[in-house]
């Protein structure tokens, strides 16, 4: 999956950031920042550092926008014209409801980049009638925040594209990517955001989505997967195990990078040891030593909860 095409849940990006706080709840976002790299799952929930917005993942948001605001439209009128009309009223209102992202275009002046970056964002709103049919979906739920405990007390949280629920009550859960379908060796991680939502629709409603659905827009293709109570009670195993694994972190302060190819896009390589920075000084008291024999904090469990390469 193209990292740099995501939308991911928007971190700090101007003013001043809250104070530190520990984890309190786990997202898909989160959850993978932790599994990517231990340190960037500390800047972003702990330190809350500053990030600089980014084209690809805000353009991701906007096209999101527009798809979630045709369905405002009677069915008949939900055509690929009429969406893509509506993205320069999008971007108007991403753009007061988040000023910081007029710094993406503070350098062009004569508008080409920013004219580009919309008409890209026109195509991938295009490509998805090719994918589904707007005017055949009712769906029942858009931007759904939803949150639920497990028994454990562990907080899941995270906010689902669109839901569907076929006459019969059979759930569909539906997630627009922007970027390309990765290869079949990296879908079981594509995969765990959705299996992560599928999670919280069962514990909250007890029901187990028939459907999980990931549209790419950026190559055109759908990739689909039903789960059963199996996946999710492994999935479930898996966050549990994680969030023990950060839970550990935080008392020990302890928090190590994991270097990969994706540094490349990290805006925290000024402090990061790996690029021979230094992290602030940890902002939460430290209440617990490391066990001596474990390398990594968690390490022993991050075989477990990585998601599939």
């Amino acid at each position: 999956m193209s990292t740099s095409e995501q939308r991911p849940e928007p971190a700090v990006v101007s003013g001043a950031a809250p104070g530190p706080r520990p984890p309190m709840s786990l997202s898909p976002s989160r959850a993978g920042d932790f599994m990517q790299c231990p340190l960037l799952y500390r800047f972003r929930v702990i330190d809350r550092l500053p990030e600089k917005p980014s084209a690809a993942a805000t353009r991701g948001t906007l096209v999101h926008a527009v798809l979630e605001r045709l369905f405002d439209a009677p069915a008949v009128e939900r055509t690929a014209p009429r969406a893509k009309s509506l993205v320069p009223g999008q971007w108007d209102r991403l753009l007061e409801s988040r000023p910081e992202l007029a710094e993406l275009f503070a350098e062009d002046p004569a508008g080409e980049r920013l004219a580009e970056w919309l008409t890209q964002a026109e195509a991938l709103v295009e490509r998805w009638f090719t994918l589904e049919d707007p005017t055949r979906l009712e769906p029942a739920e858009r931007e759904l925040f939803v949150e639920t405990e497990l028994a454990s007390g562990l907080r899941l949280r995270g906010v689902i594209d669109r839901v569907d629920v076929a006459p019969t009550g059979e759930v569909r859960i539906v997630d627009y990517k922007t970027g390309k379908a990765p290869r079949p060796e990296y879908r079981e991680g594509a995969l765990f955001q959705m299996k992560f939502y599928a999670l919280v629709v069962w514990r909250l409603k007890n029901v187990v989505p028939r459907r999980l659905q990931l549209v790419y827009l950026g190559s055109g293709d759908v990739l689909t997967y039903d789960p059963v109570e199996a996946d999710l009670l492994r999935v479930e195993r898996k966050l549990l195990a994680l969030w023990e694994a950060i839970e550990l972190a935080t008392r020990t302060g302890e928090w190590r990078p994991r270097p990969t190819k994706l540094c490349g896009w990290c805006d925290h390589q000024a402090v990061c040891p790996e690029f021979g920075g230094t992290p602030p000084v940890y902002p939460l008291p430290v209440v617990g030593a490391r066990p001596p024999e474990s390398d990594e904090p968690g390490q022993g469990r991050m075989d477990a909860i990585s998601p599939a390469p």
